[in-house]
């Protein structure tokens, strides 16, 4: 049997367990016969299934365990939820777009650069092993690259790229760098020490994005939606401290409490009428002084 066809077949068995939340040996083996129907050879022994387990949590960091009162194999998802349901988007993405050539006709993919993503690894490692690195940066507004030797110390999502947390050793400040604007990367053998007491995700659990405030502290921030827009934001999050405070026919009324920071009032200005910011007031007035310049541009 093929690597490839092994491999195919380790999927089907995940998404069976991630589906029915449990099943028996002979549901999994039948389930592998019926999609053999379509051309391969899926078929296994239980000896083979054992061996299956071990190579997918070896593999894929994913335990299928056995729960002898109910006699079924399951999914052990006792990781963090959201680490866990971010995994799954990827591996079904991945298996999608390896599946068969043909799907090529059928999915379209956005038209970007790489997002730096080979750096990923090797980022996590030294992160994990307390490693100084060092690296070529190019900022957009800088003709030229700039050589960072810095403490690495987490990776950040945001809007679909990667970026390092780091503190820099030159002026030993915390920076957020693109992992898409990051050549060169060297890994060191030069370990680095960082206070004990620093907390980076309390550092960042108030960030919208990738703007670290210096001192200010988070504010209360109330926003009103549409019926419409809402069912986007529900679905959605804004930020992982939203709460909603009056959802009717009328509208969608969040509650965050957040860094009221560039990015994030670029955020709210890419929803144009559909949001009405209620708290601060301050930040109210900034956002209609925004629209306000915006509309002069078109009656000028």
């Amino acid at each position: 049997m093929s690597q490839r066809q092994t491999t195919t077949r380790h999927h089907l068995i995940i998404n069976k367990l991630r589906r029915t939340k449990g099943a028996s040996f002979k549901e999994i083996a039948d389930y592998l016969s019926r999609e053999s129907e379509l051309g391969n050879d899926f078929n296994i022994s239980i000896r083979t299934f054992q061996r299956d387990v071990e190579d997918i949590a070896e593999v894929y960091q994913i335990i299928i365990k056995y729960d002898h009162s109910r006699k079924v194999y399951y999914i052990d998802d006792e990781l963090d939820s959201k680490h866990y349901d971010r995994f799954f988007e990827a591996f079904d993405v991945y298996h999608a777009l390896k599946v068969n050539e043909r799907t090529k006709e059928h999915i379209y993919l956005e038209n970007r650069q790489a997002q730096g993503t080979e750096h990923l690894y090797g980022l996590l490692h030294a992160i994990k092993n307390r490693l100084q690195i060092s690296f070529s940066y190019q900022k957009y507004y800088k003709e030229h690259a700039e050589n960072r030797t810095v403490h690495p110390l987490a990776l950040k999502e945001f809007k679909y790229r990667w970026y390092l947390v780091a503190r820099d050793e030159y002026d030993k400040r915390m920076k957020i760098y693109a992992l898409d604007r990051l050549s060169a990367l060297e890994i060191s053998k030069e370990h680095f020490t960082e206070d004990n007491n620093f907390d980076i995700r309390k550092m960042l659990q108030h960030c919208f994005g990738i703007i670290i405030p210096g001192d200010e502290k988070p504010q209360k921030t109330v926003l009103s939606f549409d019926p419409f827009q809402g069912k986007y934001i529900k679905s959605l999050p804004l930020h992982e401290t939203q709460q909603i405070l009056i959802d009717n026919d009328k509208e969608l009324r969040i509650s965050l409490n957040i860094y009221l920071t560039h990015d994030f009032k670029m955020e709210i200005l890419s929803y144009g009428k559909e949001v009405k910011v209620l708290e601060p007031k301050w930040f109210a007035e900034e956002i209609q002084e925004n629209y306000r310049a915006a509309l002069g541009k078109y009656l000028n």
